[in-house]
């Protein structure tokens, strides 16, 4: 009995917070054998952790499962609270990017869409989470409808299995809830959904997880910075003025002094009109320049400009992304948006200290 073959014996024992296998999760620490005698650590947030006691059975089991005349004794230890403030309730989320605008109709769900496919595109492991729980779209953008995420087991704790649409987790309240179902919930309510899409859903080890959110600055917005350390923003408008003064307040919110989230970027959708049979001519129907405006606002970048035509229109309502298509002016528009957030993240991680939840009072 070596600690090698311990080891792999407890990467069958999940942690029934993030569903990671515990010895991937770095829970498992002074491993010593000595004998039959097998003595080692549990690092868990808190020593009220819910499931502990299961998780203690599991792991005395995966060992005497493989070594029966073990004895085993597994010592729960609290982590530190240097340690715990620095340690997401997602650590296997590499960077949480949340998606926002100012008002509604701006293309806001459009581009979450695309940008985690097209950051998926690019090689990273992505999720996409679909925050907007008033008008959640993103079932319909993906060919999700009426498709309901599995409840599994995970060492005494009930997680969901987020549903998949072309090889990327996606989770929504839209695949919850009845298709026609309004959603009538208050401020603790919509805090009880978000923290849930986080605490109650089996997320694999993911690059990016790409958030979704509802216009406006609202309850959905302050408990997600408050829940998870946000990377940082990526902010949707048009290009009217009109939606660029609803754009200024949302970004406004996450440049709070007690916030303070990053804006990685700008993204101006339907930036001109370009008909089909005309694809050289642009037409700006809303107006110019309210990206640019918006990206020097909050000292940023303008990642990208999509043009509004029928065939993005037309791949939302049937579920296949435009980003996916292999050509065309659409794809390589929101694949430019992808490459430039991808650029931004990468200076954003070099220049900054690492995010935290936001502790409001």
């Amino acid at each position: 009995m070596t600690k090698e073959e311990v080891l792999q014996a407890l990467r069958n024992v999940r942690d029934p917070q993030t569903g990671q296998d515990i010895v991937t999760a770095n829970m498992v620490e002074d491993l010593e054998i000595d004998g039959k005698n097998v003595n080692f650590k549990l690092a868990i947030p808190s020593l009220q952790m819910q499931g502990k006691a299961e998780l203690n059975f599991a792991c005395i089991g995966a060992i005497v499962e493989r070594f029966p005349l073990a004895l085993v004794n597994a010592h729960f230890m609290a982590r530190t609270p240097e340690s715990q403030q620095n340690t997401s309730i997602v650590p296997h989320i590499k960077n949480i990017i949340a998606v926002a605008s100012g008002k509604g109709g701006v293309g806001k769900s459009t581009v979450s869409v695309n940008l985690a496919l097209g950051l998926q595109k690019l090689g990273a492991k992505v999720g996409l989470m679909d925050a907007d729980v008033y008008g959640p779209s993103i079932p319909t953008m993906l060919r999700l409808q009426g498709q309901r995420p599995i409840i599994k087991e995970v060492t005494g704790s009930m997680k969901m299995v987020a549903l998949e649409a072309y090889g990327m987790q996606v989770i929504s309240i839209g695949n919850i809830i009845e298709p026609e179902q309004a959603v009538v919930l208050r401020g603790p309510r919509l805090a009880a959904v978000i923290k849930q899409f986080f605490n109650d859903v089996l997320w694999e080890p993911l690059d990016y997880l790409i958030i979704d959110l509802p216009p406006g600055t609202g309850d959905v917005q302050l408990t997600l910075v408050q829940t998870v350390p946000v990377t940082g923003v990526v902010l949707v408008t048009t290009p009217q003025p009109v939606a660029l003064a609803d754009a200024i307040k949302a970004m406004n919110m996450f440049r709070l002094p007690q916030i303070n989230v990053p804006i990685l970027g700008v993204v101006e959708n339907m930036a001109w009109f370009t008909p089909e049979e005309l694809p050289d001519n642009k037409y700006y129907i809303f107006g110019e320049g309210g990206g640019k405006k918006l990206a020097l606002a909050s000292n940023s970048v303008l990642l990208g400009q999509i043009p509004l035509v029928q065939s993005i229109r037309e791949s939302g309502d049937t579920g296949l992304p435009a980003v996916l298509h292999e050509e065309g002016p659409v794809a390589e528009a929101f694949l430019k948006v992808a490459e430039n957030t991808l650029r931004q993240i990468a200076v954003r991680n070099e220049m900054l200290e690492p995010s935290k939840a936001v502790k409001l009072e």
